[in-house]
């Protein structure tokens, strides 16, 4: 599955009226556009009275356009004091707005104003795929789906409560009324889910009716005389992994991976025990003085690209609002041409992104919106932001995990418990392979620290076969290797490999006097590159790790996706990668690891 590049809305008017010339049909009626979302969308299905009572309600929409649907509800949720604590709501759209688009389009409605404000502060650039967006605090959480509904509906992983199905008219864009994609709105929904419509159109209600739906006529709004509502009445049934509502999580690992996993579940209620084999907090890979954060791209627009993309939008609006406040910098990263200039030419013609996620400056590549992070920072920001919910434990090793009567047990190495708790997440990057048996491999990165006075620091993160990162408490960080080395001593042919990266970005470099520092961490890397995001086999268990030399970049995105998964919530990225980071997608390396069945 391929995306492509994303065209943009036009935003034009008739009258008062935004109006789509490409369509030659309007985005909502002349009769008013709040009106007709609260009659036709909200009440059409039953809401507000639909949501009360739940803990989570999910909504999908068909046709994002203007976002009035998503303000109109998210206003009567918040205004509704039986609201359900979490409101889920996908939109597909395969020609969104810009934000200025939005914001003048929004500008109508100044009842929306703050929500508008929010909702735009946080609005991604125009690239395909989905975008998980936080909003009211997290309680409202956003996820876009930028592409062809034919071709993002199918890589939905939900159980939807209601449908707003909404669009330009049949004749005017046929694609979005199919009875294929009307088949697809009935597999994502849940059991008694409901839909609304202004549409009623004969091959529209055959369609549903086909797909499982048993549908009534209502009074319309405005001039329109008739709506149509539904109700599932088919139920499939579906053979899925198990779900837990909020209860003990052990996490092992208190690194970015297993920090990030305790943040996601924290906010989602769960109380969280961390426990790493260190003395404090991020000391394996995590404990690097600072990373780059920055997407990657690829011809064929694959799997890693597409995974990477997502979860570096995700940090980047994700780390600005976070109530622990990590340190890192939005400064920017030049990926140097080289002998590449052909190759990102064709990079930034091909994929066709918008310049504010990358464009070309002569033949070097610029991701404006990139930068650093400092991972310590990152770690202690995640777990500080945990508050009561978290119980952090370190030097403490475990062995062992055992369960038994619905509970997972951690055991020390003579065999003294440690934890019990409702599912265990094995967090620990290098360091879980004699644990999990997983399909991981060791790989050695040393990175170098010079003075910054030893060269004209640069302002931005410059890359070419390495990194050379801007001043981080008066030390430029370069690195890094990547070798099968086991010697966690640091040693001279890296350093020598890590200055010759320097003196090639920052030509002004002169070696001083003064012996660079240097670290040396091992990553968790799996045989094709991707992460192990899920359960595992044993119910319960779960595994977060292989981030390999992308924990600052996947890291927080990984953390939404498994407590998404344990959650049974929608997931933040297509069925696609979530099945290329599936940790079942290898055999366990070895059938005599600790990890015991039940007896």
């Amino acid at each position: 599955m391929t995306y492509a590049a994303i065209t943009p809305a036009h935003l034009d008017w008739r009258g008062n009226t935004p109006y789509a010339a490409a369509f030659d049909d309007i985005y909502y009626s002349t009769d008013g556009g709040v009106g007709q979302s609260q009659h036709v969308f909200l009440h059409g299905n039953g809401l507000p009275e639909a949501w009360r009572g739940r803990e989570r309600f999910v909504i999908l929409e068909t046709g994002f356009g203007s976002g009035l649907n998503l303000l109109a509800t998210w206003a009567a949720w918040l205004a509704d004091p039986e609201a359900c604590p979490q409101l889920h709501y996908l939109a597909a759209e395969k020609h969104p707005f810009t934000a200025a688009d939005l914001t003048q389009l929004h500008a109508q409605h100044p009842e929306f104003a703050p929500l508008s404000a929010e909702l735009i502060a946080r609005w991604p650039p125009l690239t395909p795929g989905f975008h998980r967006l936080d909003l009211a605090e997290g309680r409202l959480r956003l996820t876009l789906l930028f592409g062809d509904a034919n071709t993002t509906l199918p890589q939905v992983v939900a159980k939807v409560n209601a449908f707003y199905l909404d669009g330009f008219a049949p004749a005017k864009n046929p694609d979005l009324w199919s009875p294929s994609l009307l088949r697809q709105i009935a597999r994502l929904a849940a059991a008694h889910a409901t839909l609304a419509t202004w549409c009623v159109a004969g091959p529209v209600r055959r369609a549903l009716q086909e797909a499982g739906f048993r549908l009534e006529k209502s009074v319309g709004f405005g001039a329109k005389r008739e709506m149509l509502r539904g109700q599932l009445i088919a139920t499939r049934t579906r053979n899925t992994r198990p779900t837990y509502p909020p209860g003990h999580a052990l996490i092992i690992g208190a690194g970015l991976a297993g920090s990030s996993a305790a943040y996601a579940l924290a906010r989602r209620g769960w109380q969280v025990t961390v426990i790493d084999r260190h003395a404090q907090i991020a000391q394996g890979a995590s404990g690097n003085p600072a990373g780059i954060v920055r997407p990657t791209l690829s011809l064929d627009d694959n799997l890693n690209a597409r995974l990477t993309r997502a979860a570096f939008l995700y940090a980047c609006q994700t780390w600005p609002r976070h109530p622990g406040q990590p340190r890192w910098s939005p400064c920017g990263v030049v990926q140097r041409a080289g002998t590449e200039a052909a190759y990102h030419h064709r990079l930034c013609s091909d994929l066709a992104l918008p310049p504010e996620f990358v464009h070309a400056i002569k033949d070097d590549l610029c991701f404006p919106r990139a930068g650093w992070a400092a991972p310590p920072s990152v770690c202690a920001a995640n777990l500080a932001a945990c508050g009561t919910h978290l119980t952090l434990r370190v030097g403490l090793d475990v062995a062992s995990l055992h369960p038994y009567a619905e509970a997972w047990h951690a055991h020390d190495a003579n065999g003294a418990s440690i934890a019990v708790a409702d599912i265990v997440i094995l967090a620990s990057g290098a360091d879980l392979q004699p644990l999990a048996g997983l399909a991981l491999q060791r790989t050695r990165g040393q990175v170098t620290l010079v003075s910054a006075a030893d060269l004209s620091a640069p302002e931005t993160v410059l890359c070419q076969d390495g990194y050379v990162i801007p001043p981080v408490e008066g030390r430029v960080c370069v690195g890094a290797s990547y070798d099968l080395e086991r010697d966690p001593t640091p040693n001279l042919a890296a350093q020598e490999a890590n200055l010759v990266r320097l003196e090639t970005l920052v030509p002004d470099y002169q070696r001083s006097a003064d012996e660079p520092l240097n670290r040396v961490s091992f990553r968790a890397v799996t045989p094709d590159r991707m992460p192990l995001i899920g359960a595992l086999a044993e119910p319960g268990l779960y595994a977060l790790t292989g981030l390999a030399s992308r924990g600052l970049v996947w890291s927080p995105l990984a953390g939404e996706i498994l407590a998404s998964q344990i959650s049974g919530e929608p997931l933040p990225i297509e069925k696609a990668l979530a099945r290329a980071i599936d940790p079942l997608r290898f055999p366990p390396v070895s059938d005599s690891y600790p990890i015991k069945t039940a007896a």
